[in-house]
Parts: structure tokens; sequence; C-alpha cells
């Protein structure tokens, strides 16, 4: 576990349900993948580290979480705006975290 943090630390966290609009590797980067992430009525360019786990076909339409108030970082590829939630453990697989049905872009997670 790490450290512990206050209700008001998480609560500057802004988690944002997100669409992945459109999914594709990058050249050059051994786990990368560039995703468009639709935030209902703003659209968001992040690099994920999950190419050994989706083909960017798969992820295409899919619902996941993001982290919205990232500061923007400046990538070799590209600027990330952004950053998706995964679970991953000792063991192999890295699981994308999906909200269930009913979900909607842009909706606050808390």
């Amino acid at each position: 576990m790490t450290d512990e943090i206050k209700i008001e630390d998480f609560g500057r966290v802004d988690l944002r349900v997100a669409r992945i609009a459109a999914a594709e590797a990058v050249e050059g980067a051994d786990k990368l993948v560039r995703l468009t992430l639709d935030l209902g009525g703003e659209t968001r360019t992040v690099f994920a580290g999950i190419k050994s786990a989706y083909t960017p076909e798969a992820l295409v339409g899919r619902l996941t979480v993001m982290v919205a108030n990232l500061a923007p970082r400046k990538m070799r590829f590209g600027v990330s705006e952004g950053m998706i939630l995964a679970a991953s453990g000792d063991g192999p697989g890295i699981f994308l975290i999906a909200p269930d049905a009913g979900a909607e872009p842009g909706m606050r997670v808390k």
C-alpha cells in the first residue's frame, strides 16, 4: 500500500468517463497506443501503455475512466492530455477500467 491521503486530496483528482473514439498504435513505440477520448463535448489525446493487452481496433467505442485534470505531458510522439485507468499486478495482463452500462462520456467519477 501507499501513503494515505485525505479526502480533500482525492477530491482534487477529476476522474471522468470517456469513450474511446479512435485508437492507433504509435509507430516506434513498443507499449504505446494513441487514444482519442470523447468526454461528451470535448476530445483529448492520451498515450497509454496498453499495447500488449489490446489491439487498437478492440478499444474503439469502449468506455473507460480517465484523469481529466492531469497536466499535459509532452512526449516524443506528441502531447498526452490525461491518463486512462487500468489495473495490473504481478501476473501478466493489463485490464482497462470500464464503468457500468448507462455511464455517459463526461460524467464525473466520485
